[in-house]
C-alpha cells in the first residue's frame, strides 16, 4: 500500500498596487523603485488524524518507485500573478496608455529521488532506481520553510507598446496618470466561481478540476473525474492568475500514478503511460469501519469506452510541465530527478523503434480528444502536433549530461524528420489538390512522385468547391493509399502553436479559418472537425455510433474549449482580431446556455443533445482566452517560433551510400517558406 502523509500549506495571494505618478515628481528621472514582497508560506507539519488518512489505492508498482528527500531548510518562492503590478489605463484626454509590469526572479531549490540513467549503444537510455522494485514509496514527513524569501524584482513601464526605464520615463505625460485594473465582466466572474467550485481536493490540497460539475446531473459517469487533457486549460487559467499550487500538485501526483501497474487481459502497456483520468475516492480504512481514507483511483484506459490507452495524456503532461515553468519562473520542478525520469519514460515509450516507415506516431482510434471511433486510426494530425510539441518541450527541459546525450540526439532527429514529413505530405491547398488530382499511381520507384500511392478518386467532391483560393490546411491523416481530407481543428491549431507548419502554412491555416468562418466557427467556435461523416460513411466508419451522429459531438460538433488554442495561434501569427471575434461570439451564449460541453448542428446553433452542462474546460477555455487577449505577452511563453536548425538535420545516411539523393533536399524550397 502506497501511503502519503499530507501536509497543508497556505497560499500567498499578491495584491495589486495602485501607483500615482505626477509630473516633476521624484519618480521621474530616477531609477524605478524596487518593491520587496515578503512571503510567509506557513506549511505546517500536518498529518491526517487517525480517522482520516490519505493514500493511494492498493496497487503494486511495476518497475518504478520514488522516495523524496526533503531538506529542512528548503526555500520556496512564488512569482506574482500576471495581474500583479501590471495594470492598464485607457486613453482619456491627454492621458496615454501606460502599464507597469513586474518581473520577478527567485532562487528555488528542490530535492527528490536519486535515480540513475545509463546509456548503451542501442537504446536511448535505461532507467534504474536505486534499490530496485523494493524502494519505499514517496513519504512526505515534514517540510520546514525558511521564511526569508529573496526576490529580485525589476519594474518597467510600458507606454504605447514601448518600454521605458527610469532614465527615459521623464515626461511620460503632462497629466496625472492613475493605473487601474480592467473590470471583469459578469460572465468572467461567474466563470471564475464555477472554476473554483470544480476544484478537486486531495488530503486538504487542490489537485485538479473535475470534467463537469453540473449539480443537476444524477449520472455523471466519469465526468466527476480529473482528466489530464481536460485540466490543461484550467491549469493555464490558474497559472495566468498567479495560482500555481494546484498545477504543481497535479503534475506531481499524476507523475506518481505513471509508475503504477496497468493491465488489461493480462497484458501491460509501456511504463511511461500516463492515465487518462483519476478520481479521489473516500473508502473505509482497513480494519476500521469508522475511519476513512482518501485514495487516488486512476484510469489508464482499462475502464474507458473501447479500452483505448490515452496516447495524448503523456504529451499534454509534458506540455503543461513546460508551461508551469515558463509562467511561474519555477524551473526547479522540471529539474527534479523524479520529474526528469517521468519525461524520459514518456519519451522512451514514444520513440521506441517499430515497423513503421514514417516518423509520425502510429496510434489506434480514440486515443486522443476524439476518444470514440471516428476513423482517425493511423497517424492523426492531432497526435503528431502534440508529439512535436512535447518533443520541443522535452528538449528544453531535459538536463543536459552524458546520460541524456543519446536521448537528446534522438529527439532532434525525430523533430527534424517529423517536421519535414508533416510539412511536405500533410499540407494541401488549391495547388496541391490539383497536383493530387493528376497523380499517376502504382509507381514502383525510389523517385516516385506519388509516394503513398494515393488514388485521385479519393479526393472528396465537397473539397473541390470548399478549399479557398488563398490558404490551405494540414489534412487529418496520411497512410498508404489513404488521405483523410477532413479539417481537424485541434491538430491545425497546435501545428501553428508549435511551428510544426512553416510560417506560410501557419498563415494559410488562419486564412482558411477566416475564409470558411461560417463552416468552422459559425454561431459557436469551433468545429472539432469538418465536414461531418454522414449516411453510409457514418455507419461504416463510426459503427453507427448514436453519440457521434452527423454534426454532433466528435462528428462535426462545435467545442468552445478550442477557443484558448485558437486564441494562442492567432496571437502568435499577429491576428488577435480573429480570436476576439470568436470570443465575442462565444461570450453571447456560453453563460446563458450554462457552459455546455459542445454544440450541435452544422452552424453550432443548438446545445449538444448529450452535452454536459457546466463543463469545466469550456469555462477554463473561455477564461484563458480572455486573459491571453488581455496579456498577449504571456502568450509568447506558450508557443514556439520556427527552429531553422532542425531543417539542417538529416540522418537518413543516403548521402553516404550513394544509392540516391535525399528527398529532403529536393523539397527544401517548399518547406523553407
Amino acid at each position: 500500500m502506497i501511503t502519503i502523509h499530507c501536509f497543508a500549506n497556505s497560499t500567498m495571494k499578491s495584491s495589486s498596487r495602485i501607483l500615482l505618478f505626477r509630473r516633476n515628481s521624484p519618480f521621474s528621472g530616477c531609477p524605478l523603485p524596487k518593491s520587496h514582497h515578503f512571503l510567509a508560506s506557513n506549511l505546517s507539519n500536518f498529518r491526517i488524524n487517525s480517522d482520516h488518512t490519505c493514500k493511494f489505492r492498493s496497487c503494486p508498482l511495476q518497475n518504478l518507485g520514488f522516495r523524496r528527500v526533503i531538506d529542512h531548510t528548503q526555500k520556496f518562492s512564488r512569482v506574482p500573478s500576471p495581474g500583479f503590478g501590471q495594470s492598464r489605463v485607457f486613453s482619456s484626454g491627454n492621458v496615454r496608455r501606460l502599464s507597469v509590469i513586474s518581473s520577478v526572479s527567485s532562487d528555488v531549490r528542490s530535492f527528490s529521488t536519486s535515480v540513475e540513467t545509463r546509456v548503451n549503444d542501442k537504446n536511448f537510455e535505461k532507467i534504474y532506481v536505486q534499490g530496485g522494485m523494493n524502494v519505499k514509496p514517496l513519504v512526505v514527513e515534514r517540510i520546514d520553510i525558511d521564511e526569508t524569501i529573496e526576490n529580485n524584482e525589476e519594474s518597467r513601464i510600458e507606454v504605447d507598446g514601448n518600454f521605458l526605464n527610469g532614465e527615459n520615463v521623464k515626461g511620460v505625460d503632462e497629466n496625472e496618470v492613475l493605473i487601474t485594473k480592467r473590470e471583469e465582466s459578469e460572465a468572467e466572474k461567474e466563470a471564475w466561481k464555477l472554476l473554483q467550485d470544480a476544484v478537486v481536493m486531495y488530503c486538504g490540497s487542490p489537485i485538479g478540476t473535475m470534467a463537469a460539475n453540473d449539480p443537476g446531473d444524477k449520472t455523471p459517469l466519469n465526468y466527476d473525474q480529473v482528466f489530464i487533457r481536460d485540466f490543461v486549460p484550467s491549469a493555464l487559467a490558474f497559472l495566468l492568475k498567479g495560482e500555481g499550487e494546484i498545477v504543481r500538485n497535479f503534475l506531481l501526483h499524476t507523475l506518481q500514478l505513471q509508475s503504477w501497474e496497468k493491465t488489461v487481459d493480462c497484458y501491460s502497456p509501456g511504463q511511461g503511460l500516463m492515465p487518462a483520468s483519476f478520481k479521489v475516492r473516500t473508502v473505509p480504512l482497513d480494519g476500521n469501519n469508522e475511519a476513512h481514507e482518501e485514495v487516488l483511483d486512476p484510469d489508464f484506459g482499462e475502464s474507458a469506452i473501447g479500452r483505448v490507452a490515452p496516447v495524448d495524456s503523456g504529451l499534454w503532461w509534458i506540455i503543461l510541465l513546460r508551461a508551469y515553468g515558463k509562467i511561474t519562473g519555477d524551473y526547479t520542478l522540471q529539474e527534479r530527478v523524479d520529474v526528469q525520469t517521468g519525461i524520459k519514460l514518456i519519451l522512451n515509450l514514444c520513440l521506441t523503434d517499430g515497423f513503421d516507415m514514417f516518423p509520425s506516431l502510429l496510434v489506434t482510434d480514440g486515443s486522443c480528444m476524439i476518444d470514440r471511433r471516428m476513423g482517425i486510426h493511423g497517424h492523426p494530425l492531432e497526435i503528431q502536433a502534440l508529439f512535436y510539441s512535447a518533443l520541443r518541450c522535452s528538449r528544453e527541459m531535459l538536463t543536459q549530461n552524458d546520460a541524456s546525450i543519446n536521448l537528446v540526439r534522438a529527439i532532434n532527429n525525430r523533430l527534424s524528420a517529423l517536421s519535414f514529413h508533416i510539412r511536405e505530405y500533410y499540407w494541401v491547398d488549391m495547388k496541391k489538390i490539383n497536383e493530387i488530382y493528376r497523380y499517376k499511381t502504382e509507381e514502383y520507384s525510389t523517385d516516385a512522385t506519388n509516394k503513398f500511392n494515393i488514388y485521385p478518386d479519393q479526393i472528396p467532391s465537397w473539397l473541390m468547391d470548399w478549399v479557398p483560393e488563398e490558404g490551405g490546411y494540414l489534412i487529418g491523416n496520411l497512410q498508404p493509399a489513404h488521405m483523410d481530407f477532413r479539417f481537424f481543428t485541434l491538430g491545425n491549431l497546435w501545428s501553428i502553436i508549435s511551428s510544426l507548419g512553416t510560417p506560410k502554412q501557419n498563415q494559410g491555416i488562419l486564412d482558411t479559418i477566416q475564409a470558411k468562418w461560417d463552416d468552422l466557427v459559425g454561431h459557436m467556435p469551433l468545429k472539432i472537425c469538418y465536414p461531418a461523416l454522414e449516411y453510409e460513411e457514418w455507419r461504416i466508419i463510426t459503427g453507427s455510433d448514436p453519440k457521434n451522429t452527423p454534426w454532433s459531438y466528435h462528428n462535426g460538433g462545435s467545442w468552445p474549449t478550442l477557443l484558448w488554442q485558437f486564441t494562442l495561434a492567432c496571437i502568435k501569427m499577429g491576428r488577435p482580431e480573429l480570436a476576439r471575434k470568436a470570443v465575442a461570439d462565444a461570450e453571447k451564449r456560453l453563460a446563458v446556455d450554462r457552459w455546455p460541453e459542445y454544440y450541435d448542428t452544422r452552424n453550432g446553433r443548438f446545445i449538444g443533445k448529450q452535452s454536459r452542462l457546466f463543463q469545466t474546460w469550456t469555462i477554463a477555455g473561455y477564461l484563458t482566452s480572455k486573459m491571453l487577449l488581455e496579456n498577449p505577452e504571456m502568450a509568447a511563453l506558450l508557443f514556439w517560433e520556427e527552429d531553422y536548425d532542425l531543417l539542417e538535420i538529416c540522418v537518413c545516411g543516403l548521402s553516404k551510400t550513394g544509392r540516391r539523393k535525399c528527398s529532403r533536399f529536393a523539397a527544401r524550397s517548399q518547406i523553407l517558406v
